[in-house]
């Protein structure tokens, strides 16, 4: 078995400046649109900032399962000086942390380049209670969580894209 993976990063440019990638991307309702998982986000108490909590259904074939969520970071391109945003989220089950995902949004000329990341949270005491509801509620098992994830946020950010006209950059 090989050394287990913590973390992931995926990117893609797309045809769109960053504040237009951020508005889509960081309203919630969107995230169905986007993901081959999340089926649906209601957000308990609009409108989305950090801070605000939501609740996620996903679907992958026969599995079906709910992810409470809160928001970490909701800041728009125009808030910062280089023109970059981001949205990040950490989403649990039972009150046990399992994932934070995250989005960078990057200015490249009139483009921007969209960095999916996501982080297992799955440590310390409750890790393995939440392995074991991961296998069993959403039917992957922690060795084939990475090639999940990846083929996921490939798939969610070549759907962002072709939402503005499509990749402009193949990923590496």
């Amino acid at each position: 078995m090989s050394e287990r993976r913590w973390s992931l990063e995926e990117h893609v440019v797309v045809d769109a400046a960053p504040a237009d990638v951020h508005r889509m991307v960081s309203d919630l309702r969107n995230m169905g649109r986007w993901s081959p998982e999340c089926r649906r986000v209601w957000v308990l108490r609009p409108p989305a900032r950090s801070g605000t909590r939501f609740v996620g259904l996903n679907r992958r074939g026969p599995f079906l399962w709910f992810t409470v969520g809160r928001i970490k970071a909701l800041r728009a391109p125009a808030q910062t000086p280089d023109g970059s945003g981001e949205f990040t989220f950490d989403v649990g089950i039972f009150g046990l942390p399992i994932a934070r995902w995250g989005y960078r949004f990057e200015p490249e000329g009139e483009r921007t380049r969209v960095t999916e990341t996501w982080q297992d949270l799955r440590t310390g005491r409750g890790s393995r209670l939440t392995e074991l509801l991961g296998t069993v509620f959403a039917g992957t098992s922690p060795d084939r969580r990475i090639a999940v994830n990846r083929a996921g946020m490939r798939t969610t950010l070549a759907r962002l894209a072709a939402a503005f006209g499509g990749v402009t950059q193949p990923r590496p």
